[in-house]
C-alpha cells in the first residue's frame, strides 16, 4: 500500500492570509501545510451537501508512515456552537493537552484573536478531538501548537453538522449501523429502504473505487446496511484510518461522512444489569447516582458525554479508581439522544443481559424485597418473551429548598407530584427491533418479544426533575433529544416536555421552591440514610467532606509509621 504523498511548503503569515482569501472566494475548502506549527481549516458560510473533499485515493487509503510520526488533521465538523477538530496521533507522538494548544480566529478585517480550546479529548483510536468555540464574523480558524515541535499535516475535510454521516458500527448479524444527521425523518416512522444505498470507500468523489450495498432498514437517524464481504473479512482489525461509510439518498446524492465502521467482538454476558446515559455538565451529581445504583444491582456503566465542560472525566476516573465499572464515551453530536441510546444498546449487547436507560437525575426506587435483579427475575422469568420492563416515573420538586442540598438529591428532595409522568425502560438488547427505533423512554421490540409494566408498588423512578433553580435553569441551554424542542424555542409550548406556565425564558418564578409539591415521599430518603450514612460523621459517601476524616486517619497512620 503506497504512502500518501506529502508536499513541503513553508508559509508566512501574510502569504497564509492572502491564500486563505483566494481559497474562500473560489469556494474551495482545501489546504495542506507541511512542517508548520499551524493546523488550518476554513469555515464557509455556504455549504453544498454533495461536495465531499478527497480524503485518500484507492491506493493511498489514508495510511500514514509510522516511521515518521505526524499529527494529522483528519476532519473538522462545525457544530452550531463549536468546532470539532479530529486529529490522528501516532502512538509514539507527544500528546498535546489543552494547555499546549490555542484556537486562532481570523476576522474579515484581517485581524485575529486567540482563545484556549474548550477541551481536548481522546477518542480511543490514537485520535484526539479538539473543541473550539465559534464566534460571529469569523471567516477562518486555525489551531496553533504552542510547543516548538514541528508537525506535519495531511489533507483534511471540513463539514457542516447537517447533513453528515457521523458514526458507524458493525453489528453481529453482519450489517453496518450508520448514524446520519440530515435525513429529517419523522420519529418512530419507517422509511422506504429502496430510496437509499450504502457507500464504502476512501474517496466518495471517485465512483470507480466505491463499494455499494443495499439498505435493510431506515428510521429516524439510523440506517442499517448489508456489509460487503470484503469489509467483514477485515472487521477484526482497527478501522480508524481505513475505509469510511456514507449513504446515498434519492434526490440528495452522497452525504458527507466522517464515519469509519467499528466492530465490537461478542463476549460472554458478564453483567446482569447495566445502565446507559447521556449527559452534559452533570459531574457534581455523578458519584451519588453511580454509588446508589451500584448498591441496588447495577454492574456496568456506559456514560455518553455530550460536550461537558465540568471535568466529568476526572470524576469518572476517580470512580474507576474506586472499583466502579464505568466508562466514558465521547458523543459530541448535537441533539442526538435517541441515536446515542441506540449506539449504546449495540455496545452494551456484547456484555450485558439487561440495560437500563435513565438520566443522572433519575433513580430506581425498589420497593420489593431485594434489588434490581429481583425485579427483573419477577417480571422476566426464564423462558418468557419479555424484552422490555417499563418503570413509572414520579417527578420531584424543589421541596422548599433554594440551594443545592448538601446531602444529595435523594435526601434533599422529598416532595413530588401525585401523578406519574411517563416511564423509563430496562431492555434486553437482543429483543430490539432491527431499526433500533427509540423515543428515549422506550424502544421498539422485535417479534415475539413483549413489554411489561412494573407496578409502582414494586418499583418506581424518583425523577428529580424540578430541582432548585440554580440546577433547573441549565435545562434552558440545550435539550439532547432529537425530537424535543429546546426550552428557549417557541415550539410545542404546551408540550409535557415543558414546565406548565414557565415560558421560554430562564427567569426564576418567585414561588419556584414551593412548586410541584403534592405528596411528601420520604421512603428513598430514609433508606439512603439507613444504608449509606456514616455513623460517626453522619456524612454520605458522595459528599465532598466524606473523604476528609479518611485522609486524616491515613495521614496519622503514615506519620506514626515514620516515628
Amino acid at each position: 500500500m503506497k504512502d500518501r504523498k506529502k508536499h513541503n511548503v513553508f508559509v508566512s503569515w501574510s502569504t497564509f492570509f492572502w491564500c486563505t482569501l483566494l481559497v474562500v472566494f473560489s469556494s474551495i475548502i482545501f489546504t495542506t501545510l507541511t512542517f508548520s506549527p499551524f493546523l488550518s481549516f476554513y469555515h464557509q458560510e455556504v455549504f453544498h451537501p454533495n461536495t465531499v473533499l478527497k480524503w485518500g485515493s484507492s491506493e493511498q487509503k489514508g495510511k500514514y508512515d509510522n516511521s515518521r510520526p505526524t499529527i494529522v488533521v483528519r476532519e473538522i465538523v462545525m457544530l452550531p456552537d463549536q468546532a470539532l477538530i479530529f486529529l490522528n496521533y501516532p502512538p509514539s507522538f507527544h500528546f498535546h493537552s489543552k494547555h499546549d494548544l490555542q484556537c486562532v480566529y481570523f476576522n474579515g478585517d484581517s485581524s485575529h484573536f486567540i482563545e484556549p480550546p474548550i477541551k481536548v479529548d481522546s477518542n480511543g483510536l490514537n485520535g484526539k478531538i479538539v473543541r473550539c468555540s465559534l464566534h460571529p464574523n469569523v471567516y477562518n480558524m486555525s489551531l496553533l501548537i504552542k510547543s516548538k515541535v514541528i508537525v506535519s499535516t495531511l489533507d483534511s475535510s471540513i463539514h457542516q453538522w447537517d447533513p453528515l454521516v457521523y458514526e458507524a458500527l458493525l453489528d453481529r448479524d453482519n450489517t453496518t449501523i450508520v448514524f446520519v444527521k440530515g435525513l429529517n425523518l419523522r420519529p418512530e416512522r419507517l422509511d422506504d429502504p429502496s430510496r437509499f444505498q450504502c457507500i464504502y470507500g476512501w474517496d466518495f468523489t471517485n465512483d470507480k473505487f466505491l463499494l455499494k450495498s443495499d439498505v435493510v432498514s431506515v428510521a429516524q437517524e439510523i440506517i442499517r446496511c448489508r456489509t460487503p464481504t470484503s469489509i467483514l473479512s477485515g472487521k477484526t482489525h482497527t478501522q480508524a484510518h481505513d475505509m469510511k461509510v456514507s449513504i446515498k439518498m434519492e434526490g440528495k446524492g452522497i452525504f458527507p461522512s466522517i464515519a469509519r465502521p467499528q466492530y465490537t467482538p461478542p463476549k460472554q454476558k458478564a453483567h446482569k444489569m447495566c445502565v446507559c446515559t447521556m449527559l452534559r455538565n452533570q459531574a457534581r451529581f455523578m458519584k451519588e447516582w453511580v454509588m446508589y445504583h451500584t448498591r441496588i444491582g447495577v454492574q456496568r456503566w456506559f456514560i455518553y458525554d455530550n460536550n461537558s465542560e465540568d471535568n466529568i472525566d476526572i470524576v469518572i476516573e476517580s470512580l474507576q479508581g474506586s472499583g466502579y465499572n464505568i466508562t466514558r464515551h465521547l458523543w459530541p453530536w448535537v441533539k442526538t439522544q435517541e441515536a446515542g441510546f441506540s449506539h449504546c444498546a449495540l455496545r452494551a449487547s456484547a456484555t450485558c443481559e439487561w440495560v437500563g436507560f435513565i438520566d443522572v437525575d433519575e433513580f430506581f426506587n425498589v420497593k420489593m424485597k431485594g434489588n434490581l435483579h429481583n425485579v427483573i427475575m419477577e417480571y422476566a422469568r426464564a423462558g418468557s418473551n419479555v424484552g422490555e420492563i417499563r418503570t413509572p416515573c414520579y417527578s420531584f420538586g424543589p421541596s422548599g429548598l433554594k440551594e443545592v442540598p448538601r446531602e444529595g438529591m435523594m435526601v434533599g428532595y422529598t416532595c413530588r407530584l401525585a401523578a406519574r409522568e411517563r416511564h423509563k425502560s430496562i431492555v434486553k438488547p437482543e429483543a430490539l427491533n432491527q431499526t433500533l427505533i427509540n423515543v428515549v423512554h422506550h424502544f421498539h421490540l422485535a417479534s415475539p418479544f413483549v413489554t411489561v409494566n412494573v407496578d409502582n408498588g414494586v418499583m418506581m423512578i424518583n425523577h428529580y426533575k424540578y430541582q432548585v433553580w440554580e440546577v433547573f435553569k441549565e435545562k434552558f441551554y440545550r435539550r439532547v433529544a432529537t425530537y424535543v424542542a429546546d426550552w428557549q424555542q417557541e415550539h410545542n409550548v404546551g408540550s409535557k416536555d415543558r414546565v406548565p406556565g414557565l415560558g421560554t425564558k430562564a427567569v426564576e418564578p418567585e414561588d419556584w421552591s414551593k412548586r410541584f409539591c403534592e405528596v411528601r415521599d420520604m421512603r428513598l430518603r430514609n433508606w439512603v440514610l439507613r444504608n449509606f450514612r456514616n455513623r460517626k460523621t453522619h456524612l454520605l459517601p458522595w459528599q465532598p467532606e466524606f473523604e476528609n476524616p479518611i485522609r486524616r486517619r491515613r495521614k496519622m497512620r503514615k506519620d506514626k509509621g515514620h516515628l
